[in-house]
């Protein structure tokens, strides 16, 4: 039987192992919200309490030749991602895991111009958001290294799916940027990625950093407007990058401010996923009214 262990069992956590548990793997979440485990237990997944911020409840993880997904979020401050470093400190390395597959983002490329960007792009995050990300990548890479566990990198842009739409944000009336000054951003449909998760963990090469997207970037101000309009909601107010510097959250300008393009070629080519959901239309008709439970 194969044995799966998700770290940071959420959304995306719950979306893969139902789709292990379809292929009789023992499914293992770990996670420090007790809300959390009470959902994993009534969805057949065994709940492991654990809290990254705090090693002493680490140990003991059970990882021997599972096959590993690290979805916690890094702390939000600071530029390392202590948190999987104190996970990698409380393994066993006579008990190792067969193989890890992260989740990391695509900012840690930065604000590329809009220009388009494979994994060869150099990595340059201008937010301590990205910093964190790619302190995560290379820690887990050197770590590997040095353990010879075989490690899959999924650089993920915005996920949006059932209950990910930003509802609350438009029915407040916050606004956007103007369309001529939106840079481009890049998705991926909750269900896709809980496939490409799967496939990286079944044929991932070792060592191997994927793009994840649905390969159409658009502005975010497109964004947006097509999911008011799929909500039934009005259309954001747009102001200018001047006028966004007072009136928009630091946390929302650091998005605003970068614009890319992410290529999924290699997603497509090496891991063989077709994905569902690459028309945003599509993937916004699968989220119904953003209402569903998780």
């Amino acid at each position: 039987m194969q044995n799966i262990v998700i770290t940071g069992c959420g959304d995306i956590g719950h979306r893969v192992a139902r789709r292990w548990q379809a292929r009789k793997a023992r499914v293992r979440g770990v996670s420090r919200n007790r809300a959390t485990c009470e959902a994993m237990r009534a969805s057949g997944i065994e709940s492991v309490p654990a809290d990254l911020d705090d090693p002493a409840s680490l140990a003991g993880l059970v990882v021997n030749g599972a096959v590993v997904y690290y979805f916690a979020p890094p702390p939000r401050e600071g530029t390392t991602d202590t948190r999987l470093r104190n996970w990698l400190a409380s393994l066993d390395e006579h008990n190792l895991p067969q193989r890890i597959v992260l989740i990391s983002t695509t900012a840690v490329y930065g604000d590329t111009g809009g220009e388009w960007v494979t994994e060869t792009s150099p990595l340059q995050p201008g937010t301590d958001r990205g910093r964190r990300r790619l302190d995560a990548e290379t820690t887990l890479q050197s770590w590997a290294d040095r353990t010879g566990v075989p490690v899959v990198i999924l650089r993920v842009p915005g996920i949006y799916g059932p209950s990910r739409l930003p509802r609350a944000r438009l029915e407040k009336g916050l606004p956007v940027l103007n369309e001529a000054e939106s840079g481009f951003t890049n998705r991926i449909h909750s269900e896709d990625l809980a496939d490409i998760c799967v496939a990286a963990a079944e044929r991932g090469e070792p060592g191997a950093v994927y793009n994840v997207s649905d390969g159409r970037p658009g502005t975010m101000t497109g964004w947006f407007n097509a999911v008011a309009d799929h909500l039934g909601l009005l259309r954001p107010r747009q102001i200018s990058l001047a006028e966004a510097q007072n009136e928009v959250s630091a946390g929302m300008l650091s998005y605003l401010q970068e614009s890319r393009k992410i290529s999924n070629k290699k997603l497509r080519e090496e891991l063989g996923v077709e994905l569902r959901f690459a028309d945003l239309k599509l993937g916004l008709k699968n989220c119904g009214s953003d209402q569903e439970p998780r």
